[in-house]
């Protein structure tokens, strides 16, 4: 069997980030995932708003760094549950049970704002932190690559390039 999903929108609000009785984080939150077509009498794109729930680490990244407005990306699979409700009645749930979530944007592009790179003492590498973790631990952010030139070795030996 497969059940496997891809989900890219924007966050609707904040995550809100709960503990288990066992002390497991969960982090829920609602994507809008803009359809592939325009309504016809309107011509505007419509969203379907999407229940994403994020367990354990992936819970807590998304809880940390994802805000209302933040694209996502999701992978994950889909989850149908029932439950009763207040007053006796059975519902049903459906959302996604995130595997993985992934910044589907920039954080400049989310600030509106320019670029700002680290001071020079953080920079440990191609965008990633000193220590190899990919995200930054305590609201570090991430830095640029070196400019490298990646074709200044290359020759025209045979004359057909146009430089």
């Amino acid at each position: 069997m497969l059940n496997k999903i891809f989900l890219q929108g924007r966050l609707v609000a904040d995550p809100e980030l709960r503990h288990t009785q066992n002390g497991v984080a969960v982090a829920s939150f609602r994507l809008a995932v803009d359809r592939d077509f325009k309504d016809r009498e309107t011509g505007e794109r419509k969203a379907d708003f999407i229940n994403v729930v994020a367990w354990r680490q992936t819970g807590e990244f998304v809880s940390r760094f994802l805000t209302k407005g933040r694209m996502a990306i999701v992978e994950g699979k889909l989850q149908t549950r029932d439950y009763t409700d207040r007053d006796g009645n059975r519902r049903y749930a459906t959302e996604v049970i995130a595997d993985n979530v992934y910044f589907g944007d920039s954080r400049r592009d989310a600030e509106g704002g320019g670029y700002s790179p680290a001071p020079a003492a953080n920079r440990g590498g191609y965008g990633a932190p000193a220590g190899g973790n990919p995200y930054p631990s305590s609201g570090g952010s991430y830095t640029a690559a070196p400019a490298v030139d990646q074709f200044a070795d290359l020759t025209d030996d045979d004359g057909e390039l146009p430089f």
